[in-house]
Formats: structure tokens, sequence, C-alpha cells
């Protein structure tokens, strides 16, 4: 699993968006078993209280559930995943076509950039 992490900014909200982004996406199944919070701290560069807090949050959410000894698990429902994934699209979206208005560009002129955009 590949985190991209800006330690800017809090981590542990990262953390839930992008273990949703990851649900949303199929990378992580419904009722799989997540990395544990050790393991994910190491492969994100972070501090295991931080995965922690994070994986209750997401607890909290109904995205993931713990089984004492065994560890965490993607919920059966990922429809709360999904609705962050969309969110979060949304809000970027919205950031994106704010900061480039804010340059002085129409969004006719935004639309034609992100169309000749190399993705790749």
């Amino acid at each position: 699993m590949k985190w991209t992490l800006d330690k800017a900014t809090p981590l542990c909200p990262q953390i839930c968006e992008q273990v949703c982004v990851k649900i949303a996406l199929g990378e992580f199944k419904p009722g799989e078993k997540m990395f544990s919070v050790r393991e994910t701290a190491v492969l994100a560069g972070v501090n295991p209280n931080t995965v922690q807090k994070a994986f209750e949050k997401l607890e909290l959410d109904g995205i993931l559930y713990s089984v004492r000894g065994s560890g965490w698990f993607v919920c059966e429902d990922i429809t709360k995943a999904k609705e962050t994934l969309e969110t979060l699209v949304a809000q970027k979206t919205d950031a994106y076509f704010t900061s480039l208005k804010a340059l002085g560009l129409d969004t006719n002129s935004i639309k034609n950039y992100v169309k000749e955009w190399d993705y790749e």
C-alpha cells in the first residue's frame, strides 16, 4: 500500500481519507483484514498512535471494525467510504476551479485545459 502524506498538514485526517479512497476504489475489499496498526505506521512513515486514532475514527464512521485479538477489517457496507470519496473529489475539484478562476481564467478556458492535460 502506497501512502502520499503531506507532513505539513494533520496526518490523521489524511490517513482516514486515503483508507476511504482505497476502499471505495476496491483496493481494500469488504470484510478484508487491514494491515496492523504497526505495519500501517511503518508503511506510512507515521507514529502508530496516529494510525490507531485514524482507525478508531474510521470505526466510529462505520468504515472499519475491529475484532479483539484479530485486528481491523473493512466493513461489509462500503457506502460511507464511497460517499467520502465523492465528497473529497467535489472539494478538490472546487478548490482547483476556484484557484484557476482567481488567476483570471473563465470556466470554458479551465475546461479546455483539463481536456488537453496529459494525465499519464
